[in-house]
């Protein structure tokens, strides 16, 4: 997929981008260097690949080190909302901003 100028023209005026001529014509470079890019992937077969969860997988066991979700501080919403102005039912009331 090879953009044209025109193509260029319009992504820059849906960017609302003010391209020069030189500038124009480096993205147009640029961006058709990605497409390549991108079709040499595609023409790669990856039929019978699995894919990984991490890049790293394919070279080693990756074991996530995740911790366990545990609360680590009490609970002090009511000492947290002495100060606010409005609370009503544990919840900060603010102002309508929206209408």
């Amino acid at each position: 997929m090879a953009l044209t100028p025109q193509d260029i023209g319009r992504i820059a005026n849906l960017a609302r981008l003010e391209l020069t001529p030189s500038e124009s014509e480096r993205m147009l470079t640029q961006l058709n260097g990605f497409f390549d890019i991108v079709e040499q992937m595609r023409a790669v077969d990856t039929s019978g690949v699995t894919p990984l969860a991490h890049p790293v997988a394919a070279i080693q066991d990756v074991q996530l080190r995740l911790r366990e979700d545990l609360a680590s501080e009490p609970n002090q919403r009511e000492a947290n909302q002495q100060s606010a102005p409005a609370v009503e039912r544990g919840l900060f009331l603010v102002p309508k901003v929206i209408e």
